[in-house]
């Protein structure tokens, strides 16, 4: 079977590999589409992401849909549409109980080189996961949308971290396709007003269709200070935080959405000390892909978030397609569609 595989930095090759064979307890799924991460951009351009190096050939993405393949227990017929929960969590530990199992030390994640070896991903015809990891659909949410289920568990996560959002005044800084579904994940958690910034006017505009209730370009219009109860910084640029802490009001709450580098940057707290903001950060999920799965087959319209869908034989036009926010939301690889189900 095909698989794609990061080699290096904008080195990205079509191999074959054998077709694993389900141990007990695993399930073999042939994937239809694989969604492309800020993660997955590091690695291919750059060939690594944050900390983490490739240091062997590796399988890029953990956004996927597809069908059961094989189930040798039988609970789960061929062709069953499925998603895929893409961590692996790590041991209890006793003073994160019941924080979540996603901020356990000692995990995985598909697609991720924090792992000797890398944890390989979803770009490949199929590949084997645990029982648990496995979401069936519900049978009016096409493969193509059910690819935005797990960045979409992310912006339940981030919601869930900001607290109770009911009648709150949101900002979502950022466009982005994390941000337009934490834009989503604020409607469905009872925001009463949404606005959403961004430098760029394609953002906006997709925003907007998703149901944003102002938006600001930054790059001609301020974004006023002391204005909103929440706000989710999903852009992970240094200015745009600083801006965050800025917009919102005193004693409100800035959630941390955009993944940061592991370095120094140039924040302004000021604002932050003398308002008493709180700044919350979140990393992924525990399980609210189940929750994501629902939305996202209660809110038809979040399909529009997908903006490209481009074969694997072009996986390569894919990424640049995806670095580049002004003309695309989320990116999607369809994995060999000749074989893919619809």
């Amino acid at each position: 079977m095909r698989a794609l595989f990061i080699h290096g930095p904008a080195d990205l090759r079509e191999q074959e590999i054998e077709v694993p064979e389900p141990a007990a307890g695993q399930v073999r799924v042939r994937l239809a589409y694989t969604g492309i991460c800020g993660s997955d951009l590091h690695y291919f351009f750059h060939g690594r992401n944050g900390v983490y190096e490739i240091r062997e050939p590796m399988i890029p993405g953990h956004e996927v849909s597809g069908t059961v393949d094989l189930d040798p227990s039988g609970a789960l017929a061929p062709g069953t549409p499925v998603t895929v929960h893409p961590a692996t969590f790590g041991p209890e530990t006793p003073e994160l109980e019941g924080l979540g199992r996603h901020l356990r030390p000692g995990g995985s994640y598909l697609g991720s080189a924090s792992t000797d070896p890398h944890t390989h991903g979803g770009m490949v015809e199929m590949m084997l996961v645990r029982t648990d990891q496995i979401r069936v659909l519900p049978h009016e949410l096409p493969l193509r949308t059910a690819a935005l289920a797990e960045p979409l568990a992310v912006a339940l996560h981030a919601a869930a971290i900001a607290g109770d959002l009911s009648g709150a005044s949101v900002l979502v800084s950022g466009a982005g396709p994390i941000g337009l579904l934490t834009l989503a994940a604020a409607r469905d958690a009872g925001a009463a007003s949404i606005t959403v910034s961004d430098v760029l006017p394609g953002p906006l505009e997709r925003a907007r269709a998703l149901g944003a209730d102002a938006t600001i370009a930054v790059s001609q219009e301020e974004v006023p200070s002391d204005a909103f109860d929440v706000v989710f910084e999903c852009a992970a640029a240094p200015a745009s935080i600083s801006t965050a802490i800025a917009a919102v009001r005193r004693a409100g709450i800035v959630v941390q959405v955009g993944i940061l580098p592991d370095e120094r940057i140039a924040v302004n707290l000021g604002p932050m000390v003398n308002k008493e903001v709180q700044y919350r950060g979140t990393f992924r999920f525990d399980d609210e892909i189940t929750a994501a799965v629902d939305l996202l087959r209660r809110t038809p319209a979040l399909a529009e978030v997908v903006t490209h869908v481009v074969d694997a034989s072009e996986a390569a036009r894919a990424f640049d397609l995806a670095r580049d926010s002004a003309v695309s939301g989320k990116v999607l690889v369809a994995l060999w569609p000749e074989d893919a189900p619809a």
